[in-house]
């Protein structure tokens, strides 16, 4: 392959792979982690989990395997807020990719 470049990936694998919600996607996997980390920590079973942040089984079922095409990102924060979480959205300018900064959604989760 003389001559050719290697494609250029992107900070998003979701993106990179062609996912058309790829940052929504990404938003909502790290909301999940982070779910997911408090149910382990508090050793929570998927019908006690269910019951503390106000959904069903199946949905926290979801969660766990992050199949989260149907979970909404609303629904992930109140269940973190049920877990006694903090979630904070912060809008900001986005920069131009000329300036080296990105545009977009980014999702943190303090541990």
């Amino acid at each position: 392959m003389e001559g050719s470049a290697a494609p250029r990936g992107t900070d998003n694998v979701l993106a990179d792979l062609g996912f058309a919600d790829a940052e929504e996607l990404s938003a909502k996997a790290a909301l999940a982690v982070k779910l997911n980390e408090l149910i382990d920590k508090r050793g929570l079973s998927q019908t006690e989990a269910a019951a503390l942040i106000g959904t069903t089984q199946p949905k926290v079922s979801q969660i766990r395997r992050y199949k989260l095409q149907n979970i909404s990102l609303e629904r992930l924060m109140r269940a973190l807020v049920a877990l006694d979480q903090h979630v904070e959205i912060v809008v900001r300018p986005g920069r131009s990719s000329r300036q080296g900064g990105a545009r977009g959604i980014t999702v943190v989760a303090a541990t």
